[in-house]
């Protein structure tokens, strides 16, 4: 059986990454307790890699002092998927002002989509 991912890709100011791991570490704790298989919130160490001209600070059109968050959430399924992000959504936290106001990044200049997972382990 495949998996399926939600995949996240956000430019983000350095000097915001201890609010950004707060946040992450509440929306970890919420897709977890809806279902999700795995939950991963990972910063850029390498951001100029050999051999690779489209670099993710190119891509994502970095400004001084920022650098890139790559995250991913792990279901069972697109359906299992849609049916952990409903019960997310309806979690108090999420319906919180307070929680929006937490995002320490542009949503703007966030970018996610959803993947059919080709090759596992």
């Amino acid at each position: 059986m495949s998996t399926y991912v939600d995949g996240f890709v956000i430019p983000i100011q350095k000097k915001n990454l201890p609010a950004y791991r707060k946040m992450a570490k509440l929306g970890c704790k919420i897709w977890m307790k809806y279902g999700a298989l795995d939950y991963k919130e990972c910063v850029a160490d390498d951001l100029h890699p050999q051999f690779v001209k489209m670099t993710f600070d190119k891509m994502t059109k970095l400004t001084k002092g920022e650098t890139v968050m790559f995250s991913f959430i792990i279901y069972k399924s697109k359906k299992h998927r849609d049916q952990v992000n409903a019960k997310v959504m309806k979690d108090p936290i999420m319906n919180d002002p307070k929680y929006e106001k937490m995002m320490p990044f542009d949503m703007k200049r966030f970018s996610y989509a959803g993947f059919k997972t080709i090759v596992e382990k």
